[in-house]
């Protein structure tokens, strides 16, 4: 019996120590193919079900190691349910004396400058804010991280938080005057000094482009990367890879110039007017844009009059501004610092706003009052393959959702991995007895004008039976709004709608309701935990195929039919597979769940590739008959 048998196994420490742990087969396996990775140094891309308890699968053998590991997973809330809640778990059953750390971006740490700087203005638009900033304050006073999470009073989104939090733009660095005690300092400190430290996607990837000084000495010293969640790597490496300029950037430069000139230099009167010149001319670029909200390339506007007059105004602002800057940089560390931010902002947007090259897509978004320029590589692979070359070590990828019937080559070519191992696990869950696929009879072509009524009609007719209970998943957000407007005041059951409040008090109220319905999109496909009877139906509309307007997708599109490949084979199909297994996903969370997955979409059985898709999917048995739907609750009142 090898040691992790003995550990993981029904008679190991786990299950002495673990309340409700139970010995699974795919489990044991999973954490056997972690244990021999890690010991010989080796590349694993592993797929294992919903179910398998991977998280417990990776803990063990990353523990018993001995060796400096960085695990990542895909977001803050999950990484710190990893660090909180499983980790320490794991750790005191199996008494191993690992020091381990929690990092988080800049962002999620208070930042003792920009409090007491915020403090000191006394400027506050609402009551509500005055009552946050001394919550804050006085929670300054007793905390020991500084991580904001600690405070969950204050909304997530609170304007509150980018005034109190420091980026890599504004950071003052060892010139700050709270540098010895900062909490960013402390946390990498802690994090250096740790076997096992916890991160999450965007971070990993930020420091390993380089963005963030003073963390490169954490990846170096590790002899182990696992990475959760590791079907979202692809697109985090993309952005973090890549270079963006928002008119969030310009705003905040602009207020940071305002407070600074404040505390350091009062009788340069030039300063704040050029400030406020700069943010007029961001705001006139914004429109310049277009009303509407917008994702394109670069090039649709690059040559229009306007953009370019008002591009031009912008730069004149910016360097304007910079000239005041650098006059009163000597005044004090904060203007030095939006002296030097200011420059930085120059120059890139003069990179974004440049001829785009074949590595890279240049391309912008809109949103009601904000813009976005971004530069994104065509292709991450050599990008991070080059890394993988540079640090030599174990690489562990796992998800639920990796592989494309059995083939994970959809992944490894996007992420570069040419030496990778790679096992597929399935779910011990038993979906043969406890889900039913109804495919409904009768559907339009998903392009018709009518279809999203059509999957409403279907839905009615299926939420009747499953009284409620259910999700409704969206591959946009213009379909989510036209169901919610046909369901509004139309069925009997509580319905909720994604963006009508937070995702988390959504969810929260749906488990409390234990008969809501729920209309999502994209954010409720995946890292959504349900269990029990309050979700028994999952209603996909569409295939989730990505849009065709994405400017970065149409670029990749483009690049691989020059090469002769077929983009939608290879790309497309393959990630519109992955997407779906997500979604439905959902629906079995627990070894007791029971549940009818709906998918609406006539492709699956009217085209060629939708075998792919349905080759994808757990063994369940498939029905078109509402009858089915019917016998398959009643047995729950059995």
């Amino acid at each position: 019996m090898s040691v992790i048998d003995e550990l993981m196994g029904v008679s190991g420490p786990l299950a002495r120590h673990i309340p409700g742990f139970a010995p699974r087969a795919a489990q044991l396996a999973m954490a056997g193919l972690i244990h021999e990775s890690l010991s010989r140094q080796g590349q694993l891309a592993i797929e294992a079900g919903t179910g398998t308890g991977k998280t417990f699968a990776y803990l063990v053998p990353a523990l018993l190691s001995g060796l400096k590991i960085i695990i990542s997973t895909g977001t803050r809330h999950l990484q710190d349910q990893l660090y909180h809640r499983d980790l320490p778990l794991v750790r005191a059953a199996l008494e191993v004396p690992a020091r381990t750390a929690l990092l988080k971006g800049r962002a999620n740490y208070l930042c003792w400058h920009r409090l007491e700087t915020i403090a000191g203005e006394g400027k506050f638009k609402t009551r509500e804010t005055a009552s946050d900033l001394e919550s804050i304050s006085t929670w300054a006073g007793r905390t020991d991280s500084g991580d904001i999470s600690e405070l969950p009073g204050i909304a997530e989104d609170s304007r509150l938080w980018p005034g109190v939090t420091s980026t890599t733009d504004n950071c003052l660095g060892q010139e700050c005057e709270h540098f010895s005690r900062c909490f960013v300092v402390r946390a990498r400190r802690a994090a250096q000094e740790a076997d096992l430290v916890v991160v999450n996607h965007h971070l990993f990837f930020a420091d390993l482009a380089l963005k963030e000084e003073g963390f490169g000495d954490l990846l170096p010293g590790a002899q182990a990367c696992i990475l959760d969640e590791a079907h979202q790597l692809p697109d985090a490496a993309s952005l973090f890879f890549g270079k963006s300029l928002g008119s969030r950037q310009f705003f905040e430069l602009g207020r940071d110039v305002m407070v600074e000139h404040l505390r350091e230099a009062g009788d340069m009167q030039d300063l704040p007017d050029s400030a406020r010149r700069l943010e007029q001319q961001v705001q006139a670029l914004r429109l310049t844009l277009g009303k509407t909200d917008r994702r394109a390339p670069w090039s649709e506007v690059a040559g229009e009059a306007r953009v370019t007059d008002s591009l031009d105004r912008l730069r004149e602002g910016l360097e304007a501004l910079g000239d005041w800057l650098k006059l009163a940089a000597p005044r004090g560390q904060g203007l030095e610092n939006c002296w030097r931010r200011c420059e930085s902002l120059r120059e890139r947007m003069d990179m974004l706003t440049s001829t785009s090259d074949e590595l890279h897509i240049r391309w912008f978004e809109t949103r009601q009052r904000s813009f976005r320029m971004n530069m994104t590589p065509l292709d991450v692979a050599p990008i991070f393959h080059a890394h993988l070359e540079s640090l030599p070590r174990a690489w562990i990828f796992t998800s639920a959702t990796l592989a494309v019937g059995d083939d994970f080559r959809h992944f490894t070519r996007r992420m570069g991995l040419v030496d990778a191992e790679t096992r597929q696990l399935h779910s011990p869950f038993d979906y043969s007895r406890n889900a039913l696929l109804y495919l409904p009879p009768d559907m339009p072509d998903p392009n018709e004008a009518r279809y999203t009524g059509a999957v409403i009609a279907h839905a009615r007719e299926i939420l009747a039976v499953s009284q409620g209970r259910a999700f409704l998943l969206f591959t946009s957000h213009r379909a989510l709004q036209q169901a919610a407007r046909l369901l509004e005041d139309d069925i009997e059951y509580p319905l909720l709608v994604q963006g009508s409040a937070p995702r988390r008090e959504l969810l929260n109220q749906f488990r409390q309701l234990g008969n809501a319905v729920l209309l999502g999109t994209s954010s409720f496909w995946e890292g959504v935990d349900v269990r029990g009877p309050a979700l028994s139906c999952v209603i996909i509309d569409k295939l989730p195929f990505a849009s065709p307007g994405d400017p970065v997708l149409q670029a990749r599109i483009e690049t691989l039919r020059r090469q002769g490949g077929n983009p939608f084979m290879e790309y497309q199909l393959p990630a519109a597979v992955i997407a779906l297994k997500q979604g439905i996903g959902r629906l079995i969370r627990d070894v007791e769940d029971r549940g009818v997955l709906v998918i609406c979409d006539p492709r699956l059985e009217g085209k060629s590739y939708g075998r792919l898709f349905l080759d994808s999917l757990p063994e369940m048995p498939h029905s078109r008959s509402i009858a089915d739907i019917e016998s398959f609750f009643k047995q729950d009142k059995t």
